[in-house]
């Protein structure tokens, strides 16, 4: 899960995270904690959208200051039984009480242009807010038509969700536009269950002495992923690795080209992480099953599920 994490924050272009697991596992806590890891991004101050600049401030902005200022990268939440307006934005009804001007209230999409987009429990989401979270995700735009409002600003953000099966399935659609997925279960050796209580009630007894002291650690990680982000254009993937890529996916017989792509940026990513100057085996190993697994169709007969599946087809076809 961290690793899955990681990658996204090394190249946002992946697709996002889905991670699916048992309840009290650290789901949703390792993915607020990821804000207090991602490197600063530099955006007009007033601008709704953190544009990167002022040539890029949406018509509609009502911006004050235009100063380029250094702010934390966006970690949004999307609570379920958000309403549409408030996900997509819509007409500011006080302002047009008040001073009777039609003028455009942004939502948590334009929030979290630029950064990340959290939903929590995500199988429980309402289908029309899954459909338009689907339009945003593939055109990177939101666009309001409603009120009179024809509203468009840019909405390109990582989509992460996370979720408990027993709650029941992820639509098909959505599932797709996680670029990764991972599934996460209760540790079940002493040692790695006693170090999560010790760490807790550490927590819980000082919280800012407990972030003071793993500070230093997080700041390591910041510094990792700013190195591998400069690193990563000149990652190179040889032509042994595309075959990889497609073969591996022929032989899970995964829909359409997306699965390629998806490991392809994702191994290269892990390279960049880790200093490697080009994409090997070893690389795409270490992600098949993140960037494979929930593409593949369901098959009733295999009980141990499409992770087993793609890690015994990996050893398999990339030996």
């Amino acid at each position: 899960m961290k690793l899955a994490l990681l990658l996204t924050a090394v190249d946002p272009g992946i697709g996002g995270v889905l991670v699916f697991g048992d309840r009290g596992t650290g789901k949703s806590t390792a993915v607020r904690a990821l804000a207090a890891l991602l490197p600063e991004i530099e955006a007009v101050a007033g601008c709704p959208v953190s544009s990167p600049n002022v040539d890029m401030i949406p018509d509609w902005a009502t911006v004050i200051s235009t100063e380029v200022v250094r702010k934390p990268t966006p970690v949004v939440d999307l609570p379920l039984g958000v309403s549409e307006d408030r996900v997509v934005g819509a007409l500011d009804i006080e302002r047009a009480i008040s001073k009777g001007e039609k003028a455009f209230e942004p939502g948590l999409l334009a929030r979290a242009n630029r950064g990340y987009l959290y939903i929590d429990e995500c199988n429980l989401l309402e289908d029309h807010i899954v459909d338009l979270l689907l339009d945003v995700a593939q055109s990177g735009e939101n666009v309001v038509e409603r009120d009179g409002l024809s509203i468009r600003h840019p909405a390109r953000f990582v989509l992460v969700g996370s979720g408990n099966p027993e709650e029941g399935d992820l639509r098909p659609q959505l599932l797709d536009r996680f670029g990764l997925s991972v599934e996460v279960l209760s540790p079940r050796d002493v040692e790695t269950r006693v170090e999560v209580i010790r760490r807790r009630d550490t927590y819980d007894a000082d919280p800012k002495a407990f972030l003071e002291e793993w500070r230093p650690k997080d700041m390591d990680i910041r510094n990792q992923i700013l190195e591998a982000r400069e690193r990563l254009p000149k990652v190179e993937a040889p032509n042994t690795a595309l075959y990889d890529c497609a073969a591996l996916c022929i032989a899970l017989g995964s829909d359409g080209l997306r699965g390629e792509l998806t490991l392809l940026r994702s191994a290269r990513a892990l390279a960049a992480l880790e200093g490697a100057p080009a994409v090997g085996r070893d690389h795409l190993k270490r992600v098949a099953t993140m960037a494979l697994s929930h593409r593949l169709r369901r098959d009733p007969l295999d009980e141990a599920g499409s992770t087993a599946r793609v890690a015994r087809t990996v050893e398999e076809t990339l030996p």
